[in-house]
């Protein structure tokens, strides 16, 4: 892989192609006005939003790292796990995430069934705020609820109705953490487990770290805005202890979410550690006359 010595990098990102409200090239573009010089797009369990942003990376400047961000489970608790760099031609990969979107649609139908039980909204609402080609999720639910005065934003609907424990959650299929680890290194990608301190202590625990890191795991998001300082404290001994690489991101959504591009970055040593252990796909440099 190429050597990279760049700062201003924000490996954490979404599209519209997921659950961000801007295009890929909105978000390739919003980085460079942001004066960030590298950005990985990870919309969740796909790349459909890469052949856009490569467009946007040449044309700006900014580097792009392609990414997902992969669904799964544990114990019934949702965990994402970042893959950077991975082949987008693999098979077992493209089917598994075939899979997590498809379960993802059909669990939102479901949501909206219940919720619409008791509240003006059907699926009609959620598809009119959905771009064509994204897989509906509780976001897009979320945004409905806020065109139909419901919800007063999208953060209010996932504190009240799209809660877990709002009464209307329904799980989707999803692999392991673990299982996922492995496919994403299959796929010739690094595996990153994004924001660990939102998942609770035991997200962060010792044992549970151990085993991804035999299954694969190479690095710890550490900055990121839903890890407090002292679970920024047990990620970065967690992380020493197993030497893995060390992230920093946004996790930005445009406008839905408050995360703000460059507001957790990564160091360019740790990115290098990534383009280091990669041999899926390779970073998007800006042509030579960018700019």
């Amino acid at each position: 892989m190429t050597s990279f010595d760049k700062p201003g990098i924000d490996l954490h990102t979404h599209s519209v192609v997921s659950d961000g409200t801007e295009s890929p090239g909105e978000v390739v573009r919003q980085a460079a006005k942001a004066g960030l010089d590298v950005i990985a797009l990870t919309d969740h369990d796909t790349t459909a939003g890469w052949a856009e942003a490569s467009v946007a990376a040449r044309e700006t400047g900014v580097t792009l790292i392609p990414g997902i961000e992969f669904s799964s489970q544990l114990n019934h608790a949702s965990v994402h796990v970042l893959g950077y760099l991975i082949d987008p031609a693999n098979e077992v990969m493209l089917a598994e995430m075939q899979q997590v979107r498809a379960s993802r649609v059909s669990r939102a139908e479901r949501m909206v069934r219940m919720i619409g039980a008791d509240h003006d909204l059907d699926w009609d609402d959620v598809l009119s705020v959905t771009e064509p080609g994204a897989t509906v999720g509780r976001p897009h639910i979320a945004d409905a609820l806020v065109a139909k005065g419901i919800a007063e934003s999208r953060v209010a609907a996932f504190e009240t109705i799209l809660h877990w424990r709002g009464g209307y959650y329904v799980a989707h299929y999803a692999p392991s953490p673990f299982d996922a680890v492995k496919l994403i290194r299959r796929a010739g990608g690094v595996p990153v487990l994004a924001h660990p301190g939102s998942r609770g202590k035991r997200g962060m625990a010792q044992d549970v770290v151990g085993q991804l890191v035999q299954a694969g795991l190479a690095g710890l998001e550490v900055g990121h805005r839903e890890n407090d300082a002292e679970s920024r404290a047990l990620l970065l001994e967690i992380a020493a202890e197993h030497n893995l690489i060390v992230t920093g991101s946004s996790d930005y959504h445009g406008a839905g979410k408050p995360n703000r591009l460059g507001e957790n970055t990564t160091a360019p040593e740790q990115l290098q550690r990534i383009l280091d252990q990669a041999t899926g796909s390779e970073p998007v440099f800006a042509e030579p006359n960018a700019l």
